[in-house]
């Protein structure tokens, strides 16, 4: 099984929470890192995948969409992680992604969205 990788979405950027992510080794690349700030989501989403990281974003209406259109054109995905609801605080969102990221795989991760 290989460790889960992320791929941090423009929106869900926030600099704590990667530090954090980080701080518990979590491998974790930004939108500002790969130099892909202002991509869109299709974009952001092929090129995630592409580099074998499952996405992480605040964006669930876009990305339930992109997954969807992913599923029913036979189009694999390295995987969305989303937390809908952004008024958790940073110490909430750091804890719940490491907890999910421990206990999934990358292999688990292919073709799933997962609502944090």
């Amino acid at each position: 099984m290989s460790d889960l990788l992320l791929y941090v979405d423009e929106d869900a950027g926030e600099h704590a929470v990667i530090e954090g992510l980080r701080a518990r080794n979590i491998d974790v690349l930004t939108t500002i890192e790969a130099a892909r700030l202002g991509s869109n989501d299709p974009s952001q989403l092929e090129f995630a995948s592409s580099i074998g990281r499952s996405i992480y974003t605040f964006n669930v209406s876009d990305f339930a969409r992109l997954h969807n259109d992913y599923l029913r054109q036979n189009k694999t995905h390295a995987g969305i992680i989303v937390i809908p609801d952004q008024r958790y605080s940073i110490g909430e969102k750091v804890r719940c992604l490491a907890s999910f990221i421990s206990r999934t795989s990358a292999e688990a991760m292919v073709n799933r969205l997962e609502f944090l």
